[in-house]
């Protein structure tokens, strides 16, 4: 396999390979720093020999590196923990929320919903496929056969009128 081999099959699977890598680490910045080590981590282990069964070479480097990037957070969440004494972590208050914090949330939401309805249907699609589905602007672009620069442009859009819509709700007292 050469190094054009490995561009041409990177890129044909590049997309599987995020969804499979933001499924397991449950975060596509993350998933996208993944992929990307991912190849590089493929070029050189080609540059040093062959691979015969590339594709299969490309997704196993990439879980395994999903899976040290989990035992890395998980161990640092322990040291983390184990550093703090357990009566201090005991006297940490659990937030409570108090009705009026409801009533403003409601009311939020209500707001959030009514000014996304206002929108077009591929905004409206744009919105729900990266803020609830975590979607990333060239996966987005290619599900609605648009350029990545127009969901960047979109997403841009949706979110000031997002932001203008939070500017002007009182907050609650």
């Amino acid at each position: 396999m050469t190094s054009s081999n490995l561009d041409s099959v990177f890129l044909a699977q590049r997309m599987p390979l995020l969804r499979t890598l933001a499924r397991m680490v449950k975060n596509p910045s993350v998933a996208e720093d993944l992929v990307q080590e991912t190849y590089l981590r493929v070029a050189r282990t080609l540059a040093e020999r062959p691979i015969d069964h590339l594709e299969p070479f490309l997704f196993q480097t990439g879980r395994n590196l999903a899976l040290d990037h989990l035992r890395h957070m998980r161990m640092q969440s322990r040291t983390l923990m184990d550093d703090v004494p357990d009566d201090v972590i005991q006297a940490v208050a659990a937030p409570i929320s108090s009705a009026e914090d409801g009533l403003h949330a409601e009311k939020l939401l209500q707001r959030l919903g009514s000014t996304l309805s206002q929108l077009t249907q591929r905004q409206q699609r744009i919105f729900i496929l990266s803020r609830l589905h975590g979607h990333g602007y060239a996966e987005i672009a290619e599900e609605l056969d648009v350029s990545p620069s127009t969901v960047q442009k979109e997403l841009k859009l949706i979110m000031a009128i997002c932001m203008n819509l939070l500017s002007r709700l009182d907050p609650p007292t």
